[in-house]
């Protein structure tokens, strides 16, 4: 793997852990970056994370995230 690709795993992996841990399991729950003490790294992956159609990481109309599946 390269290292970007492993860059990419890691910070996915941190925040579905930080999502997860905020309680984000559902849109209802959903949190914002805050709440779930994202840093400046992951924040700026999120949107490269969020909403695809593998993701599991979803955004609401608000701007927060929640996980899915």
């Amino acid at each position: 793997m390269s290292k970007e690709g492993f860059q990419a795993q890691r910070m996915r992996y941190m925040i579905l852990n930080k999502l997860a841990e905020a309680g984000a399991i559902s849109e209802k729950n959903a949190v914002t970056p805050d709440d779930a003490d994202l840093t400046p790294p992951e924040r700026g992956w999120l949107k490269y994370l969020a909403g695809g159609l593998i993701s599991r990481i979803r955004k609401t109309r608000d701007g927060r995230y929640y996980l899915s599946g």
